[in-house]
């Protein structure tokens, strides 16, 4: 909307007949001012104009909709505001002022005058902020006689207009969505906002029929081409609003959907036949008013079909505004102008002043006016001379005052300031917003039903994003599924050059996804899309490879892509879209959307249906029966940690339902001022989740095989235990720490120490050589003969005494229980630990940052420090394994050593959830994970390599007593705790490095810092 537009002059009596004739608004030796002026009640005798060129079918009349019809007790309020009302302050009533709540005093005062001296009726608050527009509001409602109509321009949300707020998908997203009911909540959450910040009315939901591509105005703020999937979301939208008490406007009456000029600059003018008019572009509009619709703005177009005087707006037509929208479609609710400073309105013959004149034309409220004394005095002559009559105005502010206090408007109340940011962004909301993107993405092309991606193991994935910056919301996403090589090109390639470049950098990647970014809205510049990036599509396809495409803009953009084997439209670069594609992309969420127009060879309702695929998506609390606002108190609880020094920092997540609902990090990597924040990417060494998370998995895959038997001895697969303390040690007994063993043996380390303290040169060195290949610590390498060793050791460690009353050994936690279980997978698998566990489980499930040794597998792995060790390695230990057993082995050892991150571990859990299914793969079989997580054993109360809850000890200091029996999990020394409960399908996963930068800081047991967090996430589960 424009500030400066050529005001209308002229003087009531001096236009002469002839000049009156020559603009269309009478015939000769007849009144103007009897034609245009008289109200539609008016008892006065008139001769119809000539009937148009074009011939007109007529239409019976619809039966009127009374939308503000009041209670006995709403009239008496109406009659007694009337009453109070002079001349004047009835004709403030038709005038809704733009105002800011980001300008300066003078404009607020320049408001303050307008309230108290030209009487305003209503105001339309445009860019500013919530809070400063509550207190503006406040401030104006108390200077106003009668309360203020406050009005916003919100078809996407207050985000259209105000900061801090929420910004929902634009229409034409919304579109593509197939269940309705969804937009219906929109509106309503929408209303709840507007009811919030004290606005009555919203200007949406845009109800035009987008039937022209090149249209430069509606696009994707129309729901699209089909008129019946345009009434049905409008209607949807229109009555989630009204049943907040906010009056919902349909725009832009007649229909602005066939235009290739934007009324904001210049008149356009439909170019339609009668028939199409009538039979689309006013379908919608007619089912709204069928369906109480309370709100209609007209539009600043020509019209000729309708009206053929010479450029002539629909907004100033009394044949438009009163004889189609009134009498033949029956409407009864308020009719608002467009605003009255777009250059649409300007361009229209100033016969009179064009606040008059709109109101002649059957409106009832002027949006955006420029001159409110100069048009108050104007419409206040009209009625002395005669050109209109009182009882028309009256007729008028009877309206308003009814809508008024159809609003609530009697009761008024000033905004409460207090917790409004919370309400206008509340969690429920959210969740909704999500869910709006989450149905709306649409494939529009699947070639040999590419998607969602399956085998993760066989993909080699790259992804290029078009217009992004480096670490973008889409890229981090996509890397949680699976690993990429990311290239992200924010300057578009425009060069031969540059598309050599791109290619260069995608390895031996086989299949490829695109994304646009920052695309343009706007036909004219090809939706801001390069030849040079259409022709790496091509280029792509040429080398034999797989290509995704991903548009995050309007969906005519998409015949550019039609080459690749996939093509999603996203519709929108908002934060949800790029988070809700990946998920689409790899099975986690399904796809429902479909296309709302038709473009090239794709055609309206085009959309291919995705099924999810079972791997984690992400969710609000909400859409999983939790409450976010009970979670949110795990920040105080970990922010209470790193301030107490109980941890540096962490990472914490919980998913229930298939459905991460929480995921933050808190701290840093060390206590040092300016240490590095810990982030998604953070690498924690896992300790003792090691058991469960490598070599316990890597059991269970074998148990499956059926090449091992839990009941077997150990000595049936290593041949060495025989003859041994440890001969008739089973399989079993290992996983259920019964096995009779010692909890450890430092020994297996300490041998190779001085006695004097020193590192013996036989078994080290500071740089790896050729004899020193294995890495102890960041600057020391060992000789591989120690693997060898620290076996022979432990095979010829000592047994514990601890017997049970039955004389059989007793439970002990030993980590020489798993090292013996990582040399049973070894010989049985016939790979070393991590290789087995990589290609059996981790590479299926997409994982690529979980496990062991970082720093030779991961180019500039970000790893938590963990302690500096003055006793063994004499330096801090960063990407390599605490455990002193595990890291004379070289890190890989099967009770510690693993190394990963929050997210990853929740894949392979969730996967244990699922009873061994992830995706399209099935990593176990159904029964394996339910039997290994039992309590079998009369000695123990674990499962088999599972911790479980104790009946003996409730008191445990880092799992909640709210757990399930059959809930199970694992910790680890350094810091950490997964926790799994089937019965709440409910993962918990906490990471630190609690013993930086000793290990004797044991706060987080003494202050129960794991416990708490858990409680409060079981506290989060609505009953």
């Amino acid at each position: 909307m424009r500030n400066n537009i050529v005001r209308p002059i002229f003087i009531l009596g001096l236009l002469s007949v002839s000049l009156l004739t020559a603009f269309g608004l009478t015939k000769p030796g007849r009144s103007v001012w009897h034609r245009l002026a008289r109200p539609s009640h008016a008892k006065v005798t008139r001769t119809r104009p000539a009937a148009p060129a074009i011939r007109i079918r007529t239409y019976a009349p619809a039966q009127p909709v009374e939308v503000f019809s009041l209670p006995d007790s709403g009239q008496r309020w109406v009659d007694s505001v009337f009453q109070t009302l002079t001349p004047e302050q009835k004709i403030g009533q038709f005038f809704m002022v733009a105002t800011f709540s980001n300008r300066h005093e003078n404009h607020y005062q320049y408001i303050d005058h307008l309230i108290q001296n030209n009487h305003i009726g209503g105001l339309i608050f445009f860019q500013g902020g919530p809070y400063r527009q509550a207190v503006l509001t406040n401030r104006y409602q108390a200077l106003s006689k009668v309360p203020l109509l406050i009005g916003i321009d919100g078809e996407w949300g207050l985000g259209m207009r105000l900061d801090s707020t929420m910004e929902f998908p634009k229409q034409m997203a919304l579109g593509a969505i197939r269940d309705n009911e969804v937009i219906y909540r929109m509106g309503a959450e929408i209303g709840r906002q507007c009811q919030r910040l004290g606005i009555h009315i919203n200007f949406a939901p845009v109800s035009d029929i987008n039937s022209n591509p090149a249209n430069p105005v509606i696009g994707v703020r129309s729901f699209g081409e089909s008129k019946e999937n345009v009434a049905l979301k409008a209607s949807a939208y229109m009555r989630g609003l009204q049943q907040t008490h906010v009056i919902a406007t349909a725009k832009h009456f007649p229909g602005h959907g066939d235009t290739n000029a934007d009324s904001h600059h210049t008149l356009p003018t439909v170019s339609r036949s009668s028939e199409q008019m009538r039979e689309v572009d006013l379908y919608p509009f007619r089912k709204l008013i069928a369906d109480s619709l309370m709100g209609v703005v007209t539009g600043h177009l020509h019209v000729p079909v309708m009206d053929n005087t010479p450029a002539l707006a629909a907004t100033l037509s009394e044949k438009i505004v009163t004889e189609l929208l009134k009498k033949e479609l029956g409407f009864r609710g308020l009719v608002f102008t467009d605003a009255l400073n777009m250059g649409g309105i300007s361009r229209s013959p100033k016969a009179m002043d064009v606040n008059l004149r709109a109101l002649i034309a059957g409106n009832d409220i002027l949006l955006y006016p420029e001159n409110v004394r100069e048009a108050t005095l104007h419409i206040l002559n009209a009625v002395q001379t005669g050109l209109i009559t009182q009882e028309f105005i009256d007729e008028k502010v009877k309206k308003i005052l009814r809508a008024k206090y159809w609003v609530g408007l009697n009761k008024y109340k000033p905004i409460s300031l207090s917790g409004l940011s919370a309400e206008l962004n509340a969690p429920e909301a959210e969740l909704l917003k999500q869910e709006l993107c989450e149905q709306s993405v649409t494939i529009a092309q699947n070639r040999n039903e590419l998607l969602p991606f399956g085998r993760l193991d066989t993909l080699r994935l790259a992804s290029i994003a078009i217009g992004a910056d480096a670490g973008n919301v889409f890229q981090k996403r996509l890397n949680q599924y699976a690993p990429f090589q990311t290239i992200a090109i924010r300057d578009k390639p425009v060069s031969e050059t540059e598309v050599s470049n791109i290619l260069a950098q995608l390895g031996d990647a086989n299949t490829v996804v695109m994304s646009f970014h920052r695309m343009s809205e706007s036909a004219s510049r090809k939706f801001g899309i390069t030849k040079a990036s259409t022709d790496l599509i091509a280029r792509l396809k040429q080398r034999g490879l797989k290509v995704v495409v991903t548009a995050f803009g309007s969906p005519y953009s998409l015949p550019q892509f039609t080459e690749a084997d996939a093509v999603v439209c996203a519709y929108q670069e908002l934060d949800d879209m790029q988070q809700v594609v990946p998920q689409v992309l790899f099975g986690g969420l399904g796809a429902r959307g479909m296309l709302p127009i038709s473009t090239g060879d794709l055609k309206v309702g085009l959309g291919h249906v995705l099924n999810p695929e079972g791997r984690l998506s992400a969710g609000s609390p909400e859409s999983v029966g939790m409450k976010s606002a009970v979670l949110a108190r795990i920040d105080a609880i970990a922010q209470s940690g790193v301030r107490d020094r109980v941890v540096p920092g962490c990472q914490v997540l919980v998913a229930r339902k298939g459905k991460v609902v929480y995921s933050k990090n808190f701290g840093a990597l060390t206590y040092s001022p300016g240490a590095e924040k810990v982030t998604d990417e953070t690498l924690y060494d896992l300790a003792s989740l090691t058991k469960v998370l490598a070599t316990l998995q890597s059991v269970m895959v074998l148990y499956d095989r059926k090449q091992i038997d839990l009941a077997q001895k150990a000595s049936l697969y290593l041949p060495e235990l025989r003859g041994t303390n440890k001969q008739n040690i089973t399989l079993q007994d290992l996983l259920w720490h019964q096995s009779g063993m010692v909890s450890f043996y430092p020994t297996t380390w300490d041998r190779t120490r001085n006695p004097n303290g020193g590192l013996k040169a036989d078994y080290y060195n500071p740089t790896p050589d050729s004899l020193h290949t294995i890495q102890i610590a960041p600057t020391l390498w060992g000789v591989p003969a120690l693997r060898d060793s620290v076996w022979k050791w432990v095979v010829q460690s000592p047994m514990s005494r601890k017997l049970d009353g039955s004389g059989l050994p007793a439970y002990v936690y030993s980590d020489l229980n798993f090292l013996m279980l990582q040399k049973v997978v070894e010989r049985v698998g016939k790979l070393p630990l991590d290789q087995f566990v990589t290609e059996n489980v981790y590479k299926p499930l997409g994982l690529h940052q979980l496990g062991f040794t970082p720093l030779q597998r991961l180019k500039n792995p970000r790893c938590a420090p963990t302690e500096q060790d003055s006793y063994y390695r004499n330096q801090l230990l960063v990407g390599t394994v605490h455990d002193q057993m595990a890291a004379v082995q070289g890190g890989l050892s099967g009770h510690a050593g693993l190394f990963g991150n929050a997210r990853e571990i929740a894949t392979l859990l969730q996967m244990n959830l699922q009873k061994g299914q992830y995706g399209e793969q099935r990593i176990l079989n159904p029964m394996t994970v339910p039997f290994f997580t039992q309590t079998l054993s009369s000695r123990s109360f674990r499962a088999l390599g599972w911790d479980k809850p104790n009946p003996d000890n409730p008191t445990s200091v880092y799992m909640a007593p709210q757990a399930s029996p059959r809930s199970f999990g694992h910790t680890g020394f350094t810091g950490n705790v997964v926790w799994v409960d089937p019965d709440q399908e409910l993962i918990f996963v906490f990471l630190s490095n609690r013993i930086y930068p000793t290990a004797g800081n044991n706060s987080i047991n003494t202050s129960k810092l794991r416990r708490r967090i858990h409680e409060v996430i079981y506290s989060a589960v609505q009953q």
